[in-house]
């Protein structure tokens, strides 16, 4: 590896924004434009954007903003993807259930989208959802799910709030949420889960198929 030099320059005036910036993507990985505005001007501007990577390189990471969805997110950088300690620094590793959950958040975020200027929807709507996948609901556990999002600015509500009324507003940044080795796991379950259901089903019918009188003949 080479020397690390790092040559930045940050004005007077924006030497707020810049830290404010750094910790936030260090805190959340994301900064939304929907969220903080201001915070994402200041980081999707190109000279700024250009300080704030090459500071985040001398530890490894970087910083890349989609203007599409107005997401600026931490990655890892591209010189120290494959080093050891470094690689998955900024990637939280949820459980199998905080997985799916956050599968069935980006599909009712995909279901809403366009429909309002922000992408809403209530615990109880979220919760009947949720069920229809057969997914196990606990709720410590789901209400743990929750902060933990909403830590990362995956989604946002007012912890204030309770019961089925109670609005969850849905983040672009979901769909950044993933991580790749832990959704093909994830996906391998669910697809050989679902093969062996077929299975059963299959089993079921064949059984359902089979002439009472015939079976009876077979026993003599």
């Amino acid at each position: 590896m080479s020397d690390i030099h790092l040559q930045i320059s940050v004005k007077e005036e924006s030497i707020n924004l810049f830290k404010r910036s750094i910790r936030k993507l260090l805190e959340s990985t994301f900064i939304l434009q929907n969220r903080d505005e201001k915070l994402y001007q200041f980081v999707s501007r190109e000279s700024n954007r250009q300080d704030i990577s090459e500071y985040l390189r001398m530890i490894g990471f970087d910083v890349v903003v989609d203007e599409k969805t107005g997401v600026c997110m931490l990655i890892a950088s591209e010189e120290d993807v494959e080093t050891v300690g470094l690689k998955r620094a900024n990637v939280v590793t949820f459980t199998t259930l905080q997985y799916h959950l956050l599968l069935v958040l980006w599909k009712v975020y995909l279901e809403n989208l366009g429909y309002s200027e922000g992408n809403f929807v209530t615990k109880g709507d979220l919760i009947d959802k949720i069920k229809s996948y057969g997914l196990p609901l606990v709720r410590t556990e789901l209400n743990g799910a929750f902060r933990l999002f909403k830590k990362y600015s995956l989604i946002n509500f007012n912890e204030e709030e309770e019961g089925e009324d109670m609005q969850i507003e849905l983040y672009p940044s979901l769909q950044f949420g993933w991580d790749i080795p832990q959704f093909q796991t994830v996906v391998k379950e669910y697809l050989k889960e679902t093969s062996e259901d077929e299975e059963v089903r299959e089993d079921e019918d064949a059984a359902d198929q089979i002439d009472p009188e015939e079976f009876e003949e077979e026993e003599e």
